[in-house]
């Protein structure tokens, strides 16, 4: 009699689970990287720097508004931080292995903050698969405008990690055959080659610390995501 009542209680709730709508996700917002070679540039440099630098990379997230697996997250930033083991983005060679840190904002209670690791793994996708860390700092991510016109970003994680770039000018053209050379690590609405006036990161997880300033090694962009 009481396998008979448990195994009617249990195909009871595995029906009422199953009548529950999903949980949907729907965030749109700002994103900035900063890479360790150029993004934007021509033959002759990229050439130069392919598999001696551009394994590093730092990248954030803005969410301007939306939610995450039914957990609000609006105002709220996440940071990717990575060491590949080649030039990102280069098509013939791997990069992977990669190890990597995730940052969350600080101003996240627990369950967002739960809500933003997923979030940046999804969109990070087999970047921000083998996580050695996930550190907690204040996150600061401005822009000058929005993505859409402005190549003028600002992100800081307390003094853990930062990029901050301003717009292509006429003089970071230098060989005058400039293209946008690697795409951006994550799926974006838009986005924009910008130099790089800080790149940095800090911590030890990664065995390794940089600061790769003025370089033309940036994206800034918008993105969404609804499923």
């Amino acid at each position: 009699m009481k396998k008979l009542i448990a195994s009617v209680s249990l195909a009871a709730s595995t029906l009422m689970a199953a009548s529950l709508p999903p949980v949907r996700s729907s965030v749109q917002g700002d994103y900035v990287e900063a890479r360790t070679a150029d993004v934007y540039t021509g033959p002759c440099f990229a050439n130069a720097e392919v598999d001696l630098v551009g394994d590093l990379a730092v990248f954030g997230w803005k969410v301007k508004k939306g939610e995450w697996q039914g957990i609000n997250v609006d105002g709220l930033s996440v940071i990717g931080v990575v060491k590949a083991s080649g030039t990102l983005g280069y098509i013939h060679s791997n990069a992977y292995p990669v190890k990597s840190v995730i940052i969350v904002d600080e101003r996240a209670t627990p369950a967002q903050r739960l809500a933003l690791q997923s979030f940046a793994k999804k969109m990070g996708g087999d970047l921000l698969t083998d996580v050695v860390r996930v550190d907690v700092q204040p996150i600061e991510f401005t822009m000058e405008g929005d993505s859409v016109h402005s190549a003028k970003a600002k992100l800081t994680a307390g003094t853990l990690a930062a990029i901050e770039t301003r717009a292509m000018q006429e003089g970071d053209h230098l060989c005058h055959n400039e293209v946008t050379w690697y795409e951006p690590l994550t799926k974006l609405d838009h986005s924009m080659a910008a130099y790089t006036l800080a790149n940095k990161f800090t911590g030890p997880e990664l065995g390794t610390t940089w600061s790769y300033p003025e370089k033309r090694s940036s994206f800034v962009g918008s993105f969404h995501y609804n499923d």
